[in-house]
């Protein structure tokens, strides 16, 4: 997420060639309707980049401290805040047909399968007490 996160503030353009095949309009016909259009979207994804990459650091700390001493309620944050970004996006980019969706829904994939283990790690030591 925190790659995900510097990708949105410091690569990602503005309108990408599938927001414009969403639209329905050329660049040029955008920029003619909306010519502050793109720059305020460098904003909004310079904003949305810093929430991803914040949501990450802020899953890192999760992982390295309420997971690793088994908090019952690690799971719980990490499946919220896998909602909450990773799996809301996907389903937006499935939405819109983005030539992005299977990577992010890959990484969904991830996430989903990281809680599985940890569920499946918390039972197993708890069967075995």
């Amino acid at each position: 997420m925190i790659l995900i996160g510097f990708y949105f503030i410091f690569v990602r353009p503005p309108l990408l060639p599938e927001d414009l095949h969403y639209m329905a309009m050329s660049g040029e016909q955008l920029r003619a309707a909306a010519p502050r259009l793109t720059h305020w979207l460098g904003w909004v994804f310079t904003v949305l980049g810093g929430y991803i990459g914040g949501a990450g650091v802020l899953l890192v700390h999760l992982a390295l401290g309420a997971f690793g001493e088994r908090r019952p309620y690690a799971v719980l944050v990490a499946a919220l805040a896998g909602i909450l970004t990773t799996a809301l996006m996907s389903v937006a980019n499935l939405a819109i047909g983005s030539h992005f969706r299977f990577v992010l829904m890959a990484l969904t994939a991830v996430w989903v399968a990281a809680l599985v283990c940890s569920c499946l790690n918390t039972r197993r030591r708890h069967s075995t007490h």
